[in-house]
């Protein structure tokens, strides 16, 4: 079973992500089905506690916004390590729709990106297969303090003196 990095700890990975294409009947266990899938069936989250729901870098995370007090998980792919796309899309989730639950970067995350996306709200982090994930945990601790305002730091340096 893949790892992965949750706050600061490495753990299993109990979910499993289904392809963007995928149609059907849902597999047991803990899911993560694409964001179309769910705005086609929005009916699953009620019969399913255990579904939770992935968007790609081209999609609108504010489309979640009537489900978000019925998903424990939204995962966010990354593409391609340029694509910066997901890391507005969690500063939204978490400041603007105010999501309490857990948020997961998925895709092609690597060690330099993770103190990054711990600033923008993500909780939780599937690093590549390729990469060691021992390695990437360190990644979280790059940098003592940061200069600006983040979800996980709202107040500047200045006024934290």
């Amino acid at each position: 079973m893949p790892k992965l990095i949750n706050k600061s700890e490495i753990i299993e990975n109990t979910w499993q992500t289904l392809d963007k294409d995928f149609s059907g009947k849902l597999p047991d266990g803990s899911i993560l089905v694409p964001l179309n899938y769910l705005l086609e069936n929005p009916l699953i989250l009620d019969s399913n506690p255990n579904i939770g729901i992935w968007l790609d870098s081209d999609q609108n995370s504010e489309a979640l916004e009537p489900y978000l007090n019925k998903l424990s998980l939204i995962a966010i792919n990354f593409p391609k390590f340029v694509d910066g796309r997901g890391y507005s899309y969690a500063r939204i989730l978490r400041d603007r729709l105010d999501y309490q639950g857990e948020l997961r970067a998925i895709g092609d995350i690597l060690h330099d990106q993770l103190f990054y996306l711990k600033r923008c709200g993500f909780d939780s982090f599937a690093v590549r297969e390729d990469k060691n994930i021992e390695v990437a945990l360190q990644g979280l601790e790059d940098f003592s303090d940061s200069y600006q305002i983040a979800t996980d730091q709202p107040e500047p340096l200045f006024r934290r003196r």
